[in-house]
């Protein structure tokens, strides 16, 4: 199964695809798609809306998981990550791709084992699960492959929850 993360965020939105096949688990891709905040943003969101959909037409995956914004402080940031996993969401539908969301508690207690686990800890466990040199660099791109690692994690007892309905 190919799984792609996504951090969303309209200046910094990480990406991490990882595979999981015959007990196997391995990053295929990671990394973090940018915009200049200097440029207008319906500018920026055209080029991430671009971006995204390029990157799930080279990857192909099967599953996309997605930030689910739970809480945010500062105003200006929420709507920009609202903006940002509105585009991924919409991109990764008409990709025809399943559409997954996490809220990051749930990634941290399926990755770390500990829902309020510190973003170091959730790096160094990616880095660890994934069997990398080192920990996955910038932030944007460890919790996108965060996020992949926990739908991995989460798939196995959603399918049974859905067997029984």
């Amino acid at each position: 199964m190919f799984v792609l993360g996504v951090d969303p965020g309209v200046s910094r939105c990480g990406y991490g695809c990882v595979e999981s096949a015959r007990g196997q688990t391995r990053a295929i891709a990671v990394g973090v798609l940018s915009t200049s905040p200097s440029e207008p943003l319906p500018d920026r969101l055209g080029a991430l809306d671009s971006d995204i959909r390029e990157l799930l037409a080279d990857l192909r995956p099967d599953v996309v998981a997605v930030e689910r914004l739970f809480f945010q402080t500062n105003v200006r940031t929420a709507m920009s990550v609202g903006q940002a996993s509105g585009l991924v969401l919409a991109a990764a539908s008409q990709a025809g791709c399943t559409v997954v969301q996490y809220t990051p508690n749930q990634v941290k207690q399926a990755v770390a084992g500990y829902g309020a686990a510190g973003k170091e800890q959730v790096q160094r466990m990616v880095q660890s699960l994934l069997g990398l040199p080192e920990v996955p660099k910038p932030a944007d791109a460890a919790d996108a492959l965060a996020l992949a690692l926990c739908h991995l994690s989460m798939a196995p007892l959603q399918a049974r929850l859905e067997a029984v309905k």
